[in-house]
């Protein structure tokens, strides 16, 4: 179930690209979108990361911090951050602890097959940790519009 709009973040911890622990407490005073997407380096999630990239100085000048999370490792978000040059830290939430407290980690379907995985959705929280919106119809070529709208 997806935490409610105008209620606390849930808080959480994760490694960096770096390795480096962040958390939500590291945003206090900061706007933060807080992105999740299901695999670094595939169309979808490259067309975000990238509309959010190339927006990137507009969502400064508002305000904004981003986060990407992602179950994939520190290594492959290296990688992803590497080839498309994004400017932005990718969490490695490689056992979905985050995407388990935000509820983004649910049944999918692929061709009748049932497994588990990231529902792509973004959550905007604001200076005090509270949540302020929840964008669950990501549209990943124009995603940095939807939070500039």
């Amino acid at each position: 179930m997806l935490p409610e709009i105008g209620k606390a973040a849930p808080s959480f911890k994760a490694n960096n690209q770096h390795g480096n622990p962040i958390s939500l407490a590291d945003f206090s005073g900061k706007k933060l979108v807080l992105y999740f997407y299901p695999k670094d380096d595939t169309p979808g999630c490259t067309a975000e990361a990238c509309s959010l990239r190339d927006n990137y100085d507009a969502l400064l000048a508002q305000g904004y911090a981003i986060v990407g999370v992602s179950p994939d490792d520190e290594k492959k978000h290296t990688k992803f951050i590497t080839k498309y040059n994004l400017p932005f830290d990718l969490l490695a939430d490689t056992d979905n602890t985050i995407a388990l407290a935000y509820g983004v980690w649910v049944e999918k379907s692929m061709y009748g097959r049932k497994y588990m995985g990231i529902a792509r959705t973004t959550f905007v929280i604001n200076e005090n940790g509270v949540l302020q919106e929840i964008i669950e119809k990501v549209d990943t070529k124009n995603h940095a519009q939807q939070l500039l709208k």
